[in-house]
């Protein structure tokens, strides 16, 4: 009964996604602060479209949609692997990678592929959260370098989590719990700057 009141005075953010891996990151990443409501919480069943060529077009594209439809504060999130092997691939492309059904396993298998016995596996993830907070737009960002693996190792994590390995590490994000994750993660890094912010807002 005592918690009622400080749930109330929570700044209540509608996550602009369809994907619950990215709503228990985000919220375990930003803890008790802010009371996180995914799209399936808030009642909207839509599939937002990422059409743009840059990981931030597509974030702002998000947020934009479901600012539109709720004129409420939002955030979004878009993210994308970055292989420098492979010019930069697959990044804003990461999601779809290997074809439409969105296949994490063909993903990964399509950078290996692609990389072969390449030395060079460096490679980085990257995070743009896109909040539109009193009807304006505020962007971070979020950066993990690391390395890319010759083969999947853990079964941890979403996308592709079991063949990065961020620096530092010599285990991959797939075999990491979330709160070890957590330590490297580009998304705890973009949502420590969006948490940072609204703080400012809502001292």
């Amino acid at each position: 009964m005592n918690n009622a009141p400080a749930m109330a005075d929570k700044p209540r953010i509608i996550f602009a996604t369809n994907n619950e891996h990215k709503v228990t990151e985000i919220q375990s990443a930003i803890g008790d602060k802010i009371n996180i409501v995914s799209l399936k919480a808030a009642g909207i069943d839509i599939d937002i479209p990422e059409p743009h060529e840059t990981i931030e077009a597509n974030a702002t594209e998000k947020s934009t949609t479901i600012h539109k439809l709720t004129n409420g504060n939002v955030f979004s999130e878009d993210t994308g692997i970055e292989v420098a092997a492979i010019g930069g691939e697959p990044g804003v492309h990461s999601a779809y990678y290997a074809g439409e059904e969105r296949s994490a396993e063909k993903n990964n298998a399509k950078v290996l592929q692609k990389l072969g016995d390449n030395p060079n596996r460096k490679a980085r993830f990257r995070t743009i959260i896109s909040l539109i907070w009193n009807g304006r737009e505020h962007l971070f960002e979020g950066v993990t370098e690391g390395h890319i693996l010759m083969a999947p190792a853990g079964s941890q994590g979403f996308g592709y989590d079991p063949i990065f390995v961020p620096n530092g590490e010599t285990r991959s994000f797939g075999q990491m719990t979330l709160q070890e994750k957590n330590r490297y993660s580009h998304r705890r890094i973009a949502a420590d700057k969006l948490v940072a912010f609204l703080q400012t807002q809502i001292a």
